[in-house]
């Protein structure tokens, strides 16, 4: 077991946390584009001495790495840039590895539930729908194994300076699952559920049933945490934080306001009828609906139950295709992803400017203008900045335009 971190000396002041919700291998992709561009346009900002961090699905890996003192920079690094310390690379092969001794154990059942179903059938005892449902049980659980992630977060969390142990992290961690067999979410980090190595919270939380086998831990099953709620945002605003900078990377597409932006260096075509794209949109554009609907919910609830708290939300453009069309399981175009996460992040800090730097202000800490002005600024450097002058320049206009609209808006709502 690693030592015990030392203690960070903090300034008295607003007490601010980080809620990231899950979404695959894109959604990691998203939250460290957008958490790069915050930390640098946020002067104050210290993603790494917040006073409590909540991740669920993926967002729980960028949670418990930033727990553990690991940057945004650094994140992108490992996991998008797949450079740095050989010790903390996440390479794309982690995810996506078969789960073998998963498969096994299920065909080894297979001559056991055929002979039931037969005697069942046989003697009328089921029918023959009935009999062919028990084969179900053979069906594996999971096609891709976490152990492999398991153990290179267990080497992650283990450097020198870090820890693999929410008691010895120097803010709170939490880390939310969902039990399986009672379908009630299960906090790794708080009081009472702490004993858990965090790399194990990770895979749990993470395991997305379909593609994740459900981890045993302790003598239960857990799956992701996101069958509960989308950000469990909730259990920071418990602990009487000031501040709550909330990220959730999927969002449903508008495809009757579409705008063009360019990712792959051209410009992408609107999407006029999602129909048009198949059962997998349709199905993507259903479940992102579901889960962004629970959290607007969630929102709404928090502004009566926490009226004294912050929540300051960030997300992709509901009218972006790239987010929208991205593989949320794909890997190969995460540089490009991670530059118009970035990049748009940066657009949607200047379009609320007004908004955001009065909430921000009354927690100490106040926008960049400088560095979020500077038009030069990228996070992947190899990339050259896309886009004329002109086009930059209209793009500048339209986000002056609609810091206005907002901060109106804000205005009337108080004059109320």
């Amino acid at each position: 077991m690693s030592e015990k971190l030392p203690a960070r000396a903090t300034a008295a002041g607003p007490k601010v946390g980080l809620a990231l919700a899950g979404g695959g291998p894109l959604g990691a992709i998203y939250e460290i584009g957008a958490l790069c561009a915050l930390e640098e346009s946020v002067a104050g900002l210290d993603l790494n001495a917040l006073a409590g961090y909540v991740g669920v699905s993926a967002g729980g890996f960028i949670a418990a790495a930033l727990a553990n003192g690991m940057t945004a920079r650094q994140l992108c690094t490992s996991f998008i840039e797949n450079d740095g310390p050989r010790a903390d690379l996440i390479r794309p092969g982690l995810f996506f590895r078969p789960a073998w001794s998963e498969f096994a154990r299920r065909a080894a059942a297979l001559p056991g539930l055929v002979a039931q179903a037969g005697v069942g059938y046989a003697f009328g005892a089921r029918t023959l729908l009935a009999s062919l449902e028990r084969l179900g049980r053979a069906l594996p659980t999971g096609l891709f194994s976490n152990q492999a992630l398991q153990a290179q977060l267990r080497q992650v969390f283990s450097a020198p300076g870090r820890s693999n142990d929410f008691r010895r992290l120097r803010q709170r961690l939490v880390l939310v699952a969902t039990d399986l067999d009672s379908g009630q979410a299960a906090p790794f980090g708080l009081p009472g559920w702490d004993e858990v190595p965090i790399s194990e919270a990770v895979a749990a939380s993470a395991a997305l049933p379909g593609l994740f086998p459900p981890v045993a831990i302790n003598g239960r099953w857990y799956v992701d945490g996101a069958l509960k709620k989308t950000l469990h945002a909730s259990v920071l605003l418990d602990l009487g934080l000031d501040l709550v900078l909330c990220l959730n990377p999927l969002v449903p597409f508008d495809a009757s306001h579409a705008t063009r932006h360019r990712l792959l260096g051209s410009a992408t075509e609107r999407i006029p009828r999602l129909v048009d794209g198949g059962l997998p949109v349709v199905l993507s554009q259903t479940f992102r609906s579901l889960i962004h609907s629970r959290l607007e919910l969630g929102l709404k609830g928090y502004e009566h139950s926490h009226p004294g708290t912050d929540v300051l939300l960030f997300e992709p453009d509901h009218r972006d295709p790239e987010m929208f069309l991205a593989n949320t399981f794909g890997y190969g175009q995460r540089r490009l992803l991670a530059e118009h996460a970035y990049q748009r992040t940066r657009a949607d800090l200047r379009s609320r400017r007004s908004v955001l730097g009065a909430a921000l202000a009354r927690h100490g800490l106040r926008l960049d203008d400088a560095r979020l002005d500077d038009a030069r600024r990228m996070l992947i450097k190899r990339r050259r900045a896309p886009g004329t002058r002109s086009a930059r320049a209209l793009r500048r206009l339209d986000e002056v335009l609609n810091d206005l609209e907002r901060a109106l808006a804000a205005r009337a709502l108080q004059t109320r």
